[in-house]
């Protein structure tokens, strides 16, 4: 019997690191693709034959013919959002069959007042708001840790949801209506709601837990696919500008469903620059034109939301930090192609907090008071995106890259220079 992979592919930093587009290229060398974080707050954008695609709940894997995808217990489900995603593939000819995607009868159902919540939330906060997706993400997480939420088993067995659908409602509206003032939620909407989006997903729903155990027993490879990266852990991130879920590699066995598994490998995947969307500490970023520069040439707009991405230098610090908190056997770099435009490509080597150096990665209100130490290399000023192996890249874009394997301690494995699938370097 051969011998299975279990590989992690997990984001270096805070998220948007291009891990879509690597899960796209490597599926093929794995039998399942699983999403085990997170819901629809984030996007993957992949381009291959088949067309530009951007999938926010789907497995990446979902674009390749002969992967089974599979959506773990530890996602939180929009099945509104999760309907309209299938049926904009399917109006691309991607086919979508209970036989390619399989849906955790115990992932959490993202509802529609967890949406609603989140916007409350957001508006009554202002200018101090955390940059939320406004997607529900944060209240359906609470709700599950409270043990209030639905998971997608219960949608085949609706007298159970009538069962409890009255209590927990009655509950929420103690914060949506008597808290921020807003109109009451309903028992009958949200059961309306679970009948139009649930019921054509029904044929999905499996013990996914039992399939992954049964494919890793006959020796089938698995591909773990997070969402959002390190620095947007609930636990290792840069709390409270996080994610609510764990976007770490150790715990894809976990959300996935199958804890039981070992992890043989992690891919991290991080870009030759920073990108950053919402609010928090972004200790290399660029400002004005030198910024708009950056975000225009490497499309810095948000898959999920279209909102404009904060952008930087490459920053070393947190991408050390990243890589360790992965547990990284090798690094995808993803963009390089982007940053051929300039002369003096910026490097934060370090962060000065309090009138001193450091170079390890800070929590708290340290990492709020951090300021960048830069360093410039020079650029190579023209286009990479034929390059095909390392020779053939110029000598400045090859310095670059194995300064950056240098500077994080990771081996750099594959080289992004271009969007399309095979606009890679594998080194």
């Amino acid at each position: 019997m051969k011998q299975s992979r279990f590989c992690a592919v997990a984001g270096i930093n805070w998220g948007d690191e291009g891990k879509g587009r690597m899960v796209d290229l490597l599926a093929r060398e794995f039998d399942v693709v699983v999403r085990y974080q997170g819901g629809n707050n984030a996007g993957h954008t992949v381009v291959n034959d088949k067309g530009e695609f951007i999938l926010n709940l789907l497995p990446s894997g979902i674009l390749s013919d002969s992967t089974v995808n599979v959506m773990g217990p530890g996602m939180v489900i929009d099945i509104e959002h999760l309907c309209g995603e299938m049926g904009k593939l399917r109006e691309k000819g991607i086919e979508i069959t209970p036989e390619k995607l399989k849906i955790s009868d115990r992932a959490t159902i993202c509802m529609p007042y967890h949406k609603l919540l989140d916007c409350l939330e957001e508006d009554r906060l202002g200018s101090a708001g955390f940059g939320s997706t406004r997607r529900g993400i944060a209240p359906v997480y609470a709700d599950k840790y409270m043990k209030k939420a639905f998971r997608m088993g219960d949608l085949l067995d609706p007298e159970y949801i009538r069962s409890r659908i009255g209590a927990i409602v009655e509950w929420k509206n103690i914060t949506v209506e008597k808290g921020y003032g807003a109109a009451a939620v309903t028992a009958d909407e949200c059961l309306a709601w679970l009948e139009k989006f649930g019921d054509p997903l029904k044929d999905y729903i499996v013990d996914t837990t039992e399939y992954l155990t049964e494919a890793a027993r006959e020796g089938k490879s698995v591909m773990f696919e997070a969402q959002l990266g390190a620095l947007r852990d609930i636990d290792f991130g840069i709390y409270p500008f996080t994610s609510s879920s764990s976007t770490i590699a150790a715990y894809a066995p976990i959300g996935a469903g199958v804890p039981q598994l070992k992890l043989t490998e992690v891919a991290g995947i991080m870009k030759a620059y920073s990108s950053c969307v919402g609010a928090g500490p972004f200790t290399c970023e660029l400002f004005g034109e030198e910024g708009d520069a950056l975000r225009e040439a490497g499309r810095e707009y948000g898959a999920a939301t279209g909102r404009p991405r904060r952008v930087g230098g490459f920053d070393v610090v947190a991408s050390r930090y990243g890589v360790k908190m992965q547990g990284a056997d090798y690094v995808a770099l993803t963009k390089l192609d982007v940053l051929s435009y300039m002369k003096k490509i910026p490097v934060v080597t370090g962060y000065e907090i309090d009138g001193e150096v450091t170079d390890v990665f800070p929590s708290g209100s340290r990492l709020n008071r951090a300021k960048p130490v830069t360093e410039y290399f020079d650029g190579w000023m023209c286009d990479i995106s034929g390059c095909r192996k390392f020779s053939d890249l110029p000598e400045n874009a090859r310095k670059y890259v194995e300064y950056i394997a240098s500077a994080v301690g990771c081996r750099i494995k594959y080289v992004s220079v271009g969007a399309e699938r095979d606009a890679y370097i594998e080194m």
